[in-house]
Formats: C-alpha cells, sequence, structure tokens
C-alpha cells in the first residue's frame, strides 16, 4: 500500500471517529427525540410532501424551494435530490444550532449526515426526511458542508 493511500485511510478513521464522537441527542444535525423545532416523523403516517432540490450555478449554492411554510402539528416528508455537481445536505435545525454545527463542520468537513433531521447526498442522488413540526416557530435548514452555507445553501421554514 502507498504511503498516500495509508494516510488517506488514516484520516478517514480519524474523520468517521470524530463524527461519531460528535453524534448523539444535543448536536445539531444528530437528532434522535423532540426538540425545539419538532421530532422524527413517523414514515407510516400520512406526511405533506415537499420537494426541496439542492445545486450550484454561477458560484452560487441554493436549495428550491428555500423558503416553506408549515402548520404546526403537520408531519411533512422532504424529498431531496441533490441536481448539483457536489455533495450537499440538508440539516434541519434552529439557527443557533445550525451555526453552531456549521464550526464543528469546519473542523470535521468529512462528517456526513444521515440523521432524523439531516441528509447529505452525492451529485445526481436523492433522499428523504421525516419529520413532524410540533412546535410554532421559525427554523432554518442549511448545507453545513464548508462553505456551501456561505454560499447561499440555506433556507428558512415557518410552523404556523
Amino acid at each position: 500500500m502507498t504511503k498516500l493511500v495509508s494516510l488517506k485511510l488514516a484520516s478517514l478513521a480519524l474523520a468517521l471517529s470524530a463524527g461519531a464522537a460528535l453524534a448523539g441527542p444535543g448536536a445539531a444535525g444528530h437528532h434522535d427525540g423532540e426538540v425545539a423545532y419538532g421530532k422524527p416523523g413517523d414514515p407510516k403516517k400520512p406526511a405533506r410532501l415537499v420537494q426541496v432540490s439542492m445545486g450550484e450555478k454561477d458560484g452560487k449554492m441554493h436549495f428550491i424551494p428555500n423558503r416553506i411554510e408549515i402548520r404546526r402539528g403537520e408531519q411533512v416528508k422532504f424529498q431531496l435530490r441533490n441536481n448539483g455537481e457536489m455533495d450537499h445536505e440538508l440539516v434541519l435545525a434552529t439557527l443557533e444550532e445550525n451555526l453552531k454545527h456549521a464550526i464543528e463542520m469546519q473542523k470535521n468537513p468529512d462528517m456526513e449526515h444521515d440523521d432524523p433531521n439531516a441528509k447529505r447526498l452525492a451529485p445526481k442522488k436523492t433522499g428523504e426526511i421525516v419529520w413532524a413540526f410540533t412546535k410554532a416557530g421559525q427554523f432554518d435548514f442549511s448545507c453545513l458542508i464548508p462553505g456551501h452555507r456561505e454560499a447561499g445553501m440555506t433556507g428558512t421554514i415557518i410552523v404556523k
């Protein structure tokens, strides 16, 4: 095995262990119970379908739509599609939690999300998040891959 391959494998192992250390309730992007913006949905129950595409164009990154209105108590199935040429993710949280988690992502840029409130997708891939919005308020969804939120990959969820 070449030194470069060994170094990459060691880096991957370190990133995975760091990601595992950050996993669990309390860190944005890793929620299994009820939090300020709701709780994981039940895929067996009816849900409103909301399609969200991710991508990049002209030096900007985006979610379409980037503003979603939801009724309190509504369960939503977000159908996600990465139409871009780069990996993107959607992390649903409060704005404060996402900004805090973005700092952690700067330290661990290879941390991948596949949590009840977050999903990372490779280019041209799809995924879904089912979420029950149990509380009213204004919440955030962002791509926390370093540089993506800053390039415009953020959105707002208004729960009335």
